[in-house]
């Protein structure tokens, strides 16, 4: 079983070891919108999301989600328990807040994994969902209407940085950092939600035909949910540069997020990868164009 020991140090900075072992920055506390949680947007290159590692098992896909993951913060142990999700975590920032919805999906997929009885002892999954075990009686955290009971267990309130949230926050960093098919899973759970967006997204704004560029922008902005309304995106889509049009929505809100994803579709595009697809609606996936 994993132990995790913890010390607030400089202030405002938690670090940890497991099991006795190396020490690790867990994350900053830190205040937002009157709550208060942890932050951890801090790594190394090896901790980050690395394209080519995943290009032969998910293809174009593993690029297609790359200019996302890199606004995203694109560290495996990206960290955020101080918003209205109360739990955020993940190279694509899956949050614990939403009934079935990507951390869900996610920590489902992690507890399938050798390593989860060491760090999540007391979880399990019983008729696909997830549940603990606690002297005995086994309880539901999650269903299809609300993810209180999971969201409790991570992080049981926004009032304070409790020992629980600074705990378990460390599990998932640990073992983001040092399974890799951990990161796997993060990354098969990335490609798999976008996959099935798109298809949602080709339908809904007529996407069918689309260039790959496009179609990655009405993506990302219905990933962060920065639009005002949906006729943002269809308004932006009859433009005639739709790129810079898409680019423009939310770009006053979030300046450094536009100036990413435009940073990185100029990286590839430059080199040949972007720019050389359109999506089929009828193949639910994107072809040579």
């Amino acid at each position: 079983m994993k132990v995790v020991t913890f010390s607030l140090e400089q202030g405002n900075k938690y670090f940890g070891r497991v099991n006795g072992g190396e020490r690790f920055f867990i994350g900053s506390r830190v205040s937002f919108q009157g709550r208060k949680g942890l932050s951890n947007e801090k790594g190394t290159a090896a901790q980050r999301y690395d394209r080519s590692q995943f290009r032969a098992a998910f293809g174009f896909w593993a690029d297609f989600i790359h200019p996302t993951a890199v606004a995203e913060g694109a560290l495996f142990h990206t960290l955020n328990t101080y918003d209205s999700a109360r739990f955020t975590f993940a190279f694509l920032q899956y949050a614990a807040h939403v009934p079935n919805g990507d951390f869900v999906d996610y920590l489902r997929a992690l507890l399938k994994l050798p390593l989860a009885a060491e760090y999540f002892p007391d979880l399990l999954l019983q008729n696909g969902r997830i549940c603990r075990s606690k002297d005995g009686v086994i309880e539901q955290l999650e269903s299809d209407k609300s993810t209180k009971g999971l969201m409790d267990f991570l992080n049981p309130t926004s009032n304070e940085v409790e020992d629980v949230e600074v705990i378990q926050s460390a599990k998932f960093i640990d073992w983001a950092d040092n399974d890799p098919n951990h990161r796997l899973v993060q990354v098969t759970v990335g490609v798999r939600l976008f996959r099935s967006k798109m298809v949602e997204h080709a339908t809904r704004f007529l996407l069918d035909g689309r260039p790959d560029t496009v179609c990655l922008l009405v993506a990302d902005i219905l990933h962060q949910g920065r639009q005002k309304s949906v006729a943002e995106i269809r308004t932006a889509l009859k433009d005639s540069t739709p790129v810079e049009a898409l680019l423009g929505v939310g770009a006053t809100r979030f300046p450094e997020r536009i100036a990413t994803l435009r940073r990185e579709i100029k990286r590839l595009t430059d080199e040949g990868t972007l720019g050389s697809h359109v999506y089929s609606l009828a193949k639910k996936d994107f072809v040579a164009a």
